[in-house]
Formats: structure tokens, C-alpha cells, sequence
């Protein structure tokens, strides 16, 4: 059963935006499969930079969305960098991963239509970025070494990410008068949906593997 969500002025940690914690199978998985959770990791800072810069271009007339984002993507671009010198450091080499369902199914459940739109936008971000920073903080003290350092020193960028998207979600849904705790839940729940059902293919996202 998920959590009932927290009052809108609660929602502000990562934990709180979230219905439920990553399945422990998942993890288990994770630990076992480093090489693809860092590629596909490496994969996930790349399109969230490329994401910000979507909404900068989106929104080019909101200032507080460009200057905010273009910090973001500068940052997750930083990310992706540290990820791949410690792939190559690892000696697991790069491949080309075919995309999980995550974000696809998150976006996929955008309204077509501003000013909805630009508030499910940002809620999609708050909770990519939020799944993001509660699972650096699990496996950081399970992965020894190299990896696990990554993932610690990366959890509160992920916290500071999370809550930009957050800001951004509740000043676009004060603006145009749209009720943001039921955006809110229904994004949550498919979001806790997608995490918890099994899923074929392993990514930093995806749902623990099929029993």
C-alpha cells in the first residue's frame, strides 16, 4: 500500500515526494551489475542536462527557470563527466543502452497543454530527481569503494535538483490557479507503480528484475 501523500507544505525532501522506497530486489541488483548501473547512470546525466536545456528553450521568457536550469545542466554535465572517468578508471568501457521505461512513462503522462503542462513538467523533474538522490543514498554504503564515494558525494546535488523542480512546480501551479496536490499524486503513484513493478531491463530507474 502507498503512503499517503504529505501536505504540500511538507513536500520538500526527497523521501517526501516519493510513495514508496526502492525495492530491496533492486538494490540487490544494482550490486550486482555495476558496470550497466554506471553506464546507464552516465546515460541519465546526459538527458538531464539535455532536459533542462528543453525547458530553458520551452520557457525562454521565464528567467527563473533559464538561470536555474542552466546551472542544473552545467552541473549534471560535471556529473557525467565524474561518471565516465570512473567507468574508464574501472576498465568497464562504454556501450549504447536502449532507454527504460521511466522517464518515457512519466512524460508520457504530461498534459498537452500549458498552463498544465509547464506544472506537470516540473513535478515529472522533482520526482526523477528525488528517486535519483533516495537511491544514491542506498547504495552508497553498499557499493565499497570508488563507486559508493560517487554516489555519497552526488546525493545532495540531487537534493538541491529535486527542490529547484519542486519551487518551479509550486509557483507554476500558484500562477495559473491549478491544483497541485492532485497533479502531484497522480504522478507519484505512477511513478511508485513504475519502480515497484518487475521489469525486464535493468537501468538506474528501472523496477526490481521479474521473480
Amino acid at each position: 500500500m502507498h503512503a499517503s501523500p504529505e501536505p504540500m507544505a511538507a513536500v520538500q525532501s526527497s523521501a517526501a515526494l516519493l510513495r514508496v522506497p526502492t525495492p530491496e530486489r533492486w538494490l540487490e541488483q544494482a550490486c550486482r551489475t555495476p558496470r550497466i548501473l554506471l553506464i546507464d547512470h552516465a546515460n541519465c546525466e546526459k538527458k538531464a542536462a539535455s532536459t533542462a536545456l528543453a525547458l530553458m528553450f520551452a520557457y525562454a521568457e521565464d528567467t527563473q527557470i533559464t538561470l536555474g536550469l542552466s546551472r542544473l545542466a552545467r552541473e549534471e554535465l560535471r556529473h557525467y563527466e565524474q561518471v565516465v572517468r570512473l567507468i574508464e578508471r574501472l576498465g568497464f568501457g562504454l556501450e549504447r543502452l536502449a532507454p527504460g521505461r521511466y522517464a518515457q512513462a512519466l512524460r508520457g503522462a504530461v498534459a498537452h497543454e500549458e498552463p498544465g503542462r509547464q506544472v506537470d513538467l516540473m513535478i515529472c523533474g522533482a520526482l526523477i530527481e528525488a528517486r535519483s538522490c533516495e537511491r544514491f543514498a542506498a547504495l552508497a554504503p553498499r557499493l565499497s569503494g570508488p563507486i559508493g564515494e560517487l554516489f555519497a558525494g552526488l546525493e545532495a546535488a540531487e537534493a538541491r535538483h529535486q527542490s529547484l523542480y519542486w519551487t518551479l512546480a509550486q509557483r507554476a501551479a500558484q500562477a495559473a490557479d491549478l491544483d497541485l496536490a492532485t497533479r502531484l499524486a497522480r504522478f507519484a503513484d505512477l511513478e511508485a507503480q513504475l519502480v515497484t513493478s518487475p521489469d525486464d531491463n535493468f537501468r538506474f530507474h528501472s523496477g526490481p528484475p521479474p521473480a
